[in-house]
């Protein structure tokens, strides 16, 4: 990449801040209190358009609206570092009743990696949306048929398989660090090649850039279809309905990792304040629109709230830490 071309991206990406956080701050001036959030709730988005979580805020957004459950929710995109930009932003907005922020596994991982000043703990656990899983995929022409083959060309050469994902610490980092070790590699000899995100590592994959591609199976599923890629393995405890591609847990491989969705809220709100972001989030996911939400993006609905979600953040924590300290990124 050129010096220009980084400079017009690092300055594209720190207008996109700036942004995000005026609009963010633009939008947190009405008042506070349990009885303000269904007349104008703000989202953070913790990345750019177009994305996993952006599609989580806009789909949530459109089931508000059509549930007649938030007169008025802004989505507001705060991309950068894996998320924890966005993460900064909501911590700022302490005491702040109407507002959530999305979040989900990509963002405890970059927390780790990037030594982030704030993680999960510094905000307000709200609920679990649902669970969207990894797939590995190959080239076409790729003689890897299945995991086993892969597996076994791996353990020959760590170093000269290239495996292509989306940001260092997120979760397609994260699933070729499980596999690895479950297969008989060292994690921290993965030869991984992080990218903005599946889009970029997909174009790598078919220019033969990268030996293997990780990443939602949204991202690639056009490609699949397509018959560009072939999928190995879905990172999924059983089958997933709408996806014909074996578990990496049916080729014997302990790596089950979801990609869950989530929100949080800022710190400091009342008990009230918290119970009807709660009450509001719950209708939404009532709603027929986020019925169809999950069966269009083929999510796993693992809906939680209260303590029974905050149990969940804590294991979650402590198993992507553990990760993370296998490959060497903590």
């Amino acid at each position: 990449m050129s010096i220009q071309r980084i400079l017009r991206v690092g300055g594209a990406v720190a207008a996109a801040v700036v942004i995000g956080a005026a609009a963010v701050n633009a939008s947190s001036t009405g008042g506070d209190g349990a009885e303000a959030v269904r007349s104008r709730l703000t989202t953070i988005v913790p990345a750019a358009p177009g994305g996993g979580w952006d599609l989580v805020g806009r789909e949530a957004q459109n089931a508000f609206r059509e549930g007649e459950i938030v007169a008025n929710n802004q989505v507001v995109n705060v991309p950068g570092a894996g998320g924890t930009i966005g993460l900064a932003q909501a911590v700022r907005q302490e005491g702040r009743a109407n507002m959530l922020m999305v979040t989900g596994t990509v963002m405890i991982g970059s927390i780790i990696v990037n030594n982030s000043s704030h993680d999960l703990q510094d905000v307000t656990p709200i609920a679990r949306l649902a669970d969207d899983y990894e797939v590995v995929v190959v080239p076409d022409d790729s003689p890897y048929q299945d995991m086993g083959d892969l597996a076994e060309a791996w353990r020959e050469d760590p170093g000269g398989m290239a495996i292509g994902g989306g940001s260092l610490g997120g979760t397609d980092h994260l699933l070729a660090g499980l596999i690895a070790s479950d297969v008989d590699v060292d994690p921290q000899d993965v030869n991984y090649i992080a990218f903005s995100g599946g889009g970029e590592a997909l174009t790598s994959l078919l220019s033969g850039s990268v030996d293997v591609g990780i990443s939602g199976y949204n991202e690639f599923s056009d490609q699949i279809e397509a018959g560009n890629v072939r999928a190995l393995g879905v990172s999924a405890h059983e089958r997933v309905e709408g996806i014909d591609v074996p578990t990496l847990a049916e080729q014997d491989i302990d790596a089950v990792l979801p990609n869950w969705r989530g929100f949080v809220a800022p710190a400091g709100i009342t008990e009230e304040e918290r119970a009807e972001l709660t009450a509001i989030v719950t209708e939404m996911h009532d709603t027929p629109e986020w019925a169809q939400t999950l069966e269009r993006n083929r999510w796993d609905d693992t809906f939680q709230t209260g303590e029974e979600f905050e149990e969940f953040l804590a294991l979650e924590t402590e198993r992507i830490t553990t990760i993370t300290e296998e490959l060497g990124l903590s």
